[in-house]
């Protein structure tokens, strides 16, 4: 996962969700726009995710499958996974989903993860390697951010495939060989 200053990480974890409060809670101000700063047991509220995990730890709230990983797209990543625009979803949907995975009852979701995952990949490097500069822009508005990535570094891997073959020296003699010994008197 991420570290506490990897900025992909924070924002990832602002998604909202949608969390059940199993208690009561007071003086929690969650929305401005309430009359009182309390919140009843069995409201739903939408909260971002760092919030409703810490929450969830605390057995305060249980929190609810986020539409992006809802039955529509699990049918469409089964259907054809390239297809799927995942962005649209979640721009970290892999990264998100990783984090949901402990946090909702659906035990069915860290598979969804894995299969929409190995089955795109594929896709993702075949059209890194053979797609054109002007095709990348469309292929690249349809990619999570986790997708992008990989797009970026199967592209820059095949231009230094490309240099190394066009030219250059092929072997480059190592740095102890040029050196003299010293003379033994």
């Amino acid at each position: 996962m991420g570290s506490y200053y990897d900025v992909d990480d924070i924002i990832a974890e602002e998604e909202p969700v949608s969390a059940v409060f199993q208690k009561p809670a007071n003086g929690v101000g969650i929305d401005p726009s309430a009359e009182k700063n309390c919140v009843d047991q069995g409201s739903k509220v939408e909260l971002p995710f760092w919030l409703a995990n810490e929450l969830c730890q605390r057995n305060a709230v249980s929190v609810l499958v986020p539409p992006c990983f809802d039955e529509k797209t699990r049918l469409e990543i089964q259907a054809d996974p390239a297809c799927v625009d995942l962005r649209s979803r979640s721009p970290y949907f892999y990264e998100f989903g990783c984090k949901m995975v402990p946090i909702v009852a659906d035990r069915t979701l860290g598979f969804l993860l894995f299969s929409a995952f190995r089955s795109r990949y594929k896709d993702v490097l075949t059209k890194a390697h053979t797609a054109s500069h002007v095709a990348a822009p469309k292929i690249l508005s349809r990619l999570t951010k986790e997708e992008v990535n990989l797009y970026e570094a199967a592209q820059s891997s095949v231009a230094a495939f490309k240099k190394w073959r066009i030219g250059g020296r092929r072997f480059h003699p190592a740095s102890v060989l040029g050196r003299k010994r010293r003379s033994e008197e």
